[in-house]
């Protein structure tokens, strides 16, 4: 939805899609392929990765929050969840499976770990490129923060 207001919105105003308006509120995101996901992505910047496919990679966390931290990335070019469609569903399953295949491969089944998506700022989404964070090795506390 939001994705498309833009994508309208942009033409109406001769702007790039990722100029997104919410209400009064006018907030400029970064291209895509301009982001450090979509680089790593496009092989311009390095990473540790742990699984790539055609629809995603997982990487480790440059700033782990627990002795396994993995981000598990689309390269489909989707802001957060709150920009995801339905058409992504099958994706964001896919990226859920894929999370819960590392975790044993990690050998974190057995104890635990948690998936967590932040979105946009107030949640705590530093990158605007989806991502999922898979966290273990530790014991995680709630409320998380």
């Amino acid at each position: 939805m939001v994705a498309r207001r833009a994508l309208r919105l942009s033409r109406l105003r001769g702007q790039p899609a990722w100029v997104v308006l919410e209400g009064d509120l006018r907030r400029t995101r970064t291209n895509m392929a301009e982001t450090i996901f979509g680089k790593i992505i496009q092989g311009e910047v390095p990473a540790e990765k742990r699984y790539e496919d055609d629809e995603m990679i997982a990487i480790a966390d440059i700033h782990p929050a627990a002795p396994l931290h993995l981000l598990i990335i689309p390269k489909k070019p989707i802001v957060s969840m709150a920009d995801a469609q339905v058409e992504d569903a099958a994706l964001l399953g896919r990226m859920l499976l894929r999370a819960a295949a590392l975790a044993r491969e990690e050998g974190v089944e057995v104890s635990g770990y948690r998936l967590l998506f932040n979105v946009n700022d107030d949640g705590g989404q530093t990158v605007p490129h989806l991502h999922l964070h898979l966290l273990g090795g530790r014991g995680m506390k709630w409320p998380p923060g």
